[in-house]
C-alpha cells in the first residue's frame, strides 16, 4: 500500500483524535508523531501526509480541545456571558491531561478557536467596551485561564510540600503569612477570584451603560 493509500484512509480529524488520546494517556512530554503513527498502526508518513509537521498537529489538537468548549445556553448578561466562557474554557482544558499546556503553546487560526473568540469578544464588546478594550480583555481572560489551569496541572500532589519547605519564614514572610492561600486545593477559588478581578471592570461598564441609558429615558 502506498502511502497516500494508506493516507486515505484516514481523516485529518482521526489522526488529531488519535493524538488527544494519546496526550490524555502518557501527556505532553511523549507526544510525536511517530508515536501517533504506532497508536493509529500506520507509518510514520501517514500521520505526516494529514498534519504535515508536529507544530501544526499541535495546533490541530489545540483547536480541537478549544471545540469542546459549549457556546450554546450562554446567559442573557454579556459580564455573565464572559464569565461563563472562562469557566467552560477550564473545564474543557482540564478535562485533557496537559490540556493548558498543550493550547497555551499554540496559536491556532482554526473553526474552534475562532469561534470561542467571535463569541467572547462579542459578549465583551456588548457589555460595551470598545473594539480594543473588549479584544485586550477577552485575550486577558484568555491567557488568565490557560496560566492558572496550566498550574494547576503541573502542581504538586497533595502529599507533596516543595513551596512550604522551600518558604523560610525569616526569609520570606509575606509568602510564609500567605501559603495557606496558594495550596493545591484553593485553584477554583484564585480561578474565581482572577474571573471577578478581570471582569469587575465589565461590570462597571455595564452598570455605567445601564445607568446611563436609565437618565436619556431609553
Amino acid at each position: 500500500m502506498t502511502k497516500r493509500q494508506e493516507g486515505a484512509r484516514l481523516s485529518t480529524s482521526a489522526v488529531v483524535q488519535a493524538a488527544v488520546q494519546l496526550l490524555d494517556a502518557d501527556g505532553l512530554d511523549a507526544l510525536s508523531t511517530r508515536a501517533v503513527a504506532d497508536r493509529l498502526g500506520v507509518r510514520m508518513n501517514t500521520v505526516l501526509w494529514h498534519v504535515k509537521t508536529k507544530a501544526r498537529m499541535l495546533e490541530l489538537m489545540a483547536d480541537a480541545i478549544t471545540a469542546e468548549v459549549p457556546l450554546d445556553d450562554l446567559p442573557g448578561k454579556p459580564v455573565d456571558r464572559v464569565r461563563e466562557i472562562g469557566r467552560r474554557l477550564r473545564r474543557a482544558l482540564l478535562n485533557h491531561r496537559d490540556g493548558a499546556a498543550l493550547v497555551a503553546g499554540t496559536y491556532p487560526a482554526e473553526p474552534g478557536t475562532l469561534r470561542l473568540a467571535e463569541t467572547l469578544i462579542g459578549a465583551c464588546a456588548a457589555a460595551g467596551l470598545s473594539d480594543r478594550d473588549a479584544a485586550w480583555t477577552g485575550w486577558t481572560l484568555i491567557y488568565f485561564v490557560l496560566g492558572l489551569t496550566q498550574e494547576e496541572q503541573a502542581a504538586p500532589g497533595a502529599d507533596e510540600h516543595r513551596l512550604s519547605a522551600a518558604v523560610d519564614p525569616a526569609a520570606y514572610p509575606v509568602l510564609a503569612r500567605t501559603l495557606p492561600h496558594l495550596d493545591a486545593g484553593s485553584f477554583g477559588e484564585r480561578f474565581e477570584f482572577g474571573l471577578g478581578t478581570i471582569l469587575g471592570r465589565l461590570d462597571r461598564t455595564t452598570v455605567g451603560d445601564s445607568s446611563s441609558a436609565q437618565r436619556d429615558g431609553r
